[in-house]
């Protein structure tokens, strides 16, 4: 299956409203310092910097019946869902520049709208440390970030179950989440009654992650809007300590590369989330520019003498 030609959306969410260190929201530029849009644009992709959405800065308060500053996260994803949906009815690929992961509650609530409005079958990659599936009832933090997925399939504030929409935005049956290794207790028992399919680190260690990609990617069509959610802490830390979210055992080097090709290979993504990224904790920029590396291989960039 061939890359689609679709026209790239870059634009930026620089919060870290949903995080618990600071500098996520930093994000955003340290991917443009590290060419992120120059990158693709050398690749033939037609692509354009839409800036940044705009919201309520961090008030950086404890949490309020289990969420920490949820008035100011849903303001941050009415603004990205706004955005991604108008460059998805332009004929455009959003990519979201994080900023931290709640986030892709709004960027996946517009796919998700999108799908349904174009009778596409919607295919999420959820590339994370984390699988952020937590509650207000079992958070151990009220950190939002660590409940996207969740809120995404209905468990979550009103507010953002139905963000795009009467919810849940998407069933656990839509999602693959590659390199977990950090799951709460309770967080586990959820999982597994929602039967969310996840590629854990072990998994990946005793199969491949040419078997774990074969088995993510399975099923897709031309009729499947892949929509992949990328947060750097899926590496191991040893390559990209720039994250506020930090768990040894990650993706090595050659493990991402191969992750993303086979995205490449399968046809390539329809739309793109690039979070947690935080400069303040990173070394001259490294992980921003290793995940730069990774993106122009989502976008056909081959490590191998294979073009």
């Amino acid at each position: 299956m061939s890359l689609k030609p679709q026209p790239v959306s870059v634009f930026g969410a620089p919060t870290d409203v949903g995080a618990g260190r600071r500098g996520a929201s930093m994000g955003p530029e340290a991917l443009r310092v590290a060419g992120l849009v120059e990158a693709l644009v050398r690749r033939g992709v037609d692509a354009v910097d839409r800036g940044d959405v705009a919201g309520p800065r961090n008030p950086w308060q404890k949490p309020v019946d289990g969420y920490r500053h949820l008035d100011e996260v849903v303001a941050w994803n009415r603004a990205v869902m706004a955005l991604a949906s108008a460059e998805l009815e332009a004929g455009r690929m959003p990519v979201m520049l994080g900023g931290d992961h709640c986030l892709a509650v709004g960027s996946i609530a517009a796919v998700a709208r999108h799908c349904r409005a174009t009778g596409k079958r919607l295919r999420v990659l959820w590339l994370d440390a984390h699988a952020d599936f937590n509650t207000s009832a079992i958070t151990p933090s009220g950190n939002v970030h660590g409940m996207p997925v969740a809120c995404l399939c209905g468990l979550g504030p009103d507010a953002l179950v139905h963000l795009g929409g009467p919810g849940p935005a998407i069933s656990p049956s839509e999602v693959r989440q590659i390199g977990i290794r950090s799951v709460d207790a309770q967080e586990k028992r959820l999982v597994r009654e929602h039967g969310l399919d996840i590629y854990d680190m072990r998994y990946i260690d005793e199969v491949g992650m040419k078997q774990v990609m074969e088995e993510a990617l399975a099923g897709l069509d031309a009729n499947t809007h892949l929509h992949v959610s990328f947060d750097v802490d899926v590496l191991d830390p040893a390559i990209a300590p720039g994250t506020g979210t930090r768990v040894p055992g990650g993706l090595d080097y050659r493990e991402a590369q191969l992750m993303m090709e086979m995205i490449a290979d399968a046809g390539g993504a329809d739309s793109l989330d690039l979070v947690e990224v935080n400069p303040a904790l990173d070394k001259r920029n490294r992980t921003a520019r290793l995940a730069v590396d990774l993106v122009e291989s989502l976008f056909g960039k081959s490590t191998l003498m294979r073009d």
